[in-house]
């Protein structure tokens, strides 16, 4: 089965444990044997379960590469865009890159999902019996509808023409009211959950009947100029030879602080008491001091070095406008050696907390506009500096001035405070270089 994940989301909807750059998908909430796992962990391993020759690729922005490598590793695919076009520009993309660079044939299937579902296995075994029903070619589009629990609000709607497990498509309805919703129902609609599958060649030859471009190469770079319109709007509207396949397990997206915490096993993830008063209260701490609960009711407590939430639930799903306005440096990021957390910001200094996991390290590069110190807390590993290797263990101390070449890599997990000093600190004041040889 070869399918795209789609891996977008602004970080808004779970603020604070959410940002630019850790969206939803990335946050560990789920419980297992070992600890805890993403969204984006928990869809890979139910993907490899069901389907282990399963080629993967996910279909992200640059800003979520570092996160997706850190947790998935480097064996998994990555379609990146070098801007936000919406899902037709990003599938287009996807699919030239399945073609022209992992050789994907004309003619196989391919499965577009989202990253996020909260579903059990048999949802990725329907992704399976998708895939084959697109290889049939019986219809140029084979979509996936949810079986509804209730008339809801938040999803668009497929009719189809019969109550078959399998039936071609009788029309789609945009996002309903409550009331048309249950109207949608009783005609025996199913949520679109944004599940489809195609032959290949179908959707390269959409992309190149839109897009003037030669191949994939070509399509990147001039991605910046390509129309934003989803995948719905420019090619499913629009395709009569369309079928869906009725899906009756567990689905849930989540997308609020609402739905997220109906998943969790547990009241409660990091330092946290709740009193014997509180009632449908979850808590998730990611700070290192306690957080201590009485007498809530239908509450979600949120801390992490971005912010602190204390929201009833239901209110947390109109979280977005107020987070909007929130301008701040990003406080923790996942990257593909590792994470950093800031401690300190000032007018002319930056303090950080780096950990690197052990075999990895970060490019070689400089900085024009401010030193580096960094001072090893624990772990051990080496460091390059101007092209000389050291190695490094607890208690030493590195001093980069502007313009220094450095690295520094991991044999253990190493922990490493690095303290930033310059007038004119930023993100975009970084030049990479490749490794001097040994």
């Amino acid at each position: 089965m070869n399918i795209i994940l789609l891996s977008g989301g602004s970080g808004k909807r779970l603020w604070p444990l959410s940002n630019d750059i850790r969206s939803k998908q990335f946050i560990k909430i789920f419980k297992t044997a070992d600890g805890y796992e993403s969204m984006v962990q928990r869809v890979y391993r139910q993907i490899k379960e069901v389907d282990a020759d399963a080629s993967v690729t996910i279909a992200t922005s640059k800003t979520q590469v570092s996160s997706i490598h850190n947790q998935l590793g480097n064996s998994v695919g990555v379609c990146v865009e070098p801007c936000r076009r919406d899902t037709f520009p990003a599938i287009a993309l996807a699919t030239a890159y399945l073609h022209d660079v992992k050789g994907v044939g004309l003619d196989e299937a391919v499965v577009v999902c989202p990253v996020d579902p909260y579903v059990n296995n048999d949802y990725f075994a329907a992704l399976k019996t998708l895939s084959e029903l697109a290889g049939q070619g019986n219809a140029n589009l084979s979509l996936m509808g949810i079986e509804p629990t209730y008339p809801s609000e938040k999803y668009g709607y497929i009719i189809p023409q019969s109550a078959d497990a399998v039936s071609p498509v009788k029309t789609f309805k945009e996002k309903p009211d409550a009331a048309t919703a249950e109207k949608y129902i009783a005609q025996g609609a199913l949520w679109n959950g944004g599940v489809f599958a195609y032959k290949l060649r179908y959707v390269l030859d959409k992309a190149h009947e839109l897009i003037d471009f030669t191949d994939y190469k070509d399509l990147f770079d001039k991605y910046e100029t390509l129309k934003k319109i989803s995948f719905d709007y420019a090619v499913v509207e629009n395709e009569s030879q369309i079928q869906v396949m009725r899906f009756a397990g567990q689905w849930k997206d989540m997308g609020t602080w609402n739905t997220l915490t109906e998943a969790m096993e547990e009241p409660s993830i990091g330092k946290a008491m709740l009193n014997d008063t509180c009632q449908n209260v979850h808590v998730l701490n990611e700070l290192d001091v306690p957080v201590l609960c009485m007498g809530l009711k239908d509450v979600v407590v949120s801390a992490s070095p971005e912010g602190i939430l204390v929201s009833d639930k239901e209110q947390s799903s109109y979280i977005k406008p107020y987070v909007d306005s929130i301008h701040q440096q990003i406080m923790f990021a996942e990257k593909s050696w590792g994470s950093f957390r800031v401690l300190d910001v000032e007018d002319a200094s930056m303090t950080i907390k780096i950990t690197l996991t052990p075999g990895h390290g970060m490019n070689y590069h400089s900085h024009e506009n401010r030193d580096e110190v960094w001072t090893v807390i624990s772990g051990t590993g080496h460091a390059i500096l101007d092209g000389v290797r050291r190695d490094v263990k607890p208690g030493d101390i590195l001093t980069m001035p502007a313009g220094c070449r450095h690295t520094v890599f991991a044999d253990s997990e190493l922990k490493v405070i690095e303290v930033q000093l310059g007038p004119a600190i930023s993100v975009e004041d970084k030049q990479k270089y490749p490794l001097p040889q040994a």
